[in-house]
């Protein structure tokens, strides 16, 4: 009985120092999870509405680029006959990526793999200029290569790119008065829904060109070759372009649908943890209307 007495006195004793009670912080922990649930429940729904976004687009996207690989195809079968016999090592690079970010390591992948080119020193001088097409790649390069990059383009491709986007970007390029022996187009090669790898597409001046075995047999003007290089510039180009953001609304329905699980793993845990923290601060308040209980 002198124990019950005592132990009645102690708990309806202040607690020292002002220490808030033991409810009070379970309370206050409980409050933070709950606006912490409620954040993250919005974050889901807007990753959830991406995905669906993304997902419409990917379509799209993927037929366009069934389309923009005939442009490809026809390049390469030309320049299978017109194969220069000695290609100087400056090479143009044309980095393709975009504008926009939320698509994982898209951007990143073609930037390493420009970077994997300068790094066979045979193969690339040191000084080939570098020309990227959207801002994210050009933001990763000019820290890499700073020296290297000459020109950059924006705001190409924020819907499905054009042939009309290609030939102003190889307009840009062969008025820009940067000299160079060949080109060389890094893109994001569309493997499947869920994978991508770079790739290079070699595109020939008009200087080797004209030098090539095929065209020398035949007479030709010299604005013939002048416009078929440039059309051969804006066939590759186009092509990358479409195949490029095709990767890239895959990569964006990729990511959004890794965040949307996240983000359903973390309501998981934050909603047991607050269900946790609800039961203990239920069981302190009983706990302590026993304690007064018994102390009567």
């Amino acid at each position: 009985m002198l124990a019950r007495r005592t132990l009645g006195r102690i708990a309806s004793q202040p607690n020292a120092l002002g220490a808030a009670p033991t409810t009070a912080r379970n309370m206050a922990t409980l409050r933070e999870i709950e606006l912490r649930l409620k954040s993250v429940r919005n974050i889901e729904k807007i990753t959830k509405s991406m995905k669906m976004i993304a997902s419409t687009k990917m379509t799209k996207a993927q037929r366009a680029m069934q389309a923009g690989k005939q442009y490809g195809l026809a390049n390469a079968e030309l320049f299978e006959h017109a194969t220069a016999e000695d290609a100087g090592k400056r090479t143009l690079f044309i980095v393709v990526s975009s504008d926009k970010g939320l698509c994982g390591g898209i951007h990143s992948s073609v930037t390493k793999a420009t970077r994997r080119e300068f790094a066979e020193k045979d193969k690339v001088a040191e000084d080939s200029p570098i020309m990227v097409i959207g801002d994210k790649s050009k933001a990763q390069l000019s820290r890499l290569l700073p020296k290297n990059l000459v020109m950059s383009f924006n705001q190409i491709g924020r819907d499905i790119p054009t042939f009309a986007d290609a030939a102003g970007v190889a307009d840009l390029i062969l008025t820009s008065g940067v000299t160079y022996d060949k080109i060389a187009i890094v893109y994001n090669k569309f493997v499947s829904a869920i994978s991508y790898e770079p790739a290079v597409i070699e595109v020939e001046s008009e200087a080797l060109l004209k030098e090539s075995s095929g065209f020398r047999a035949y007479e030709q003007e010299d604005d013939v070759t002048r416009d078929l290089a440039e059309f051969s510039l804006a066939n590759a180009i186009f092509a990358a372009l479409v195949e490029g953001h095709a990767c890239e609304q895959s990569a964006r329905r990729n990511a959004m649908d890794n965040a949307s699980k996240n983000a359903g793993d973390m309501i998981n845990r934050l909603t047991l943890q607050y269900n946790r923290g609800r039961q203990a601060a239920i069981t302190n308040e009983l706990v302590d209307i026993i304690t007064g209980a018994s102390a009567l």
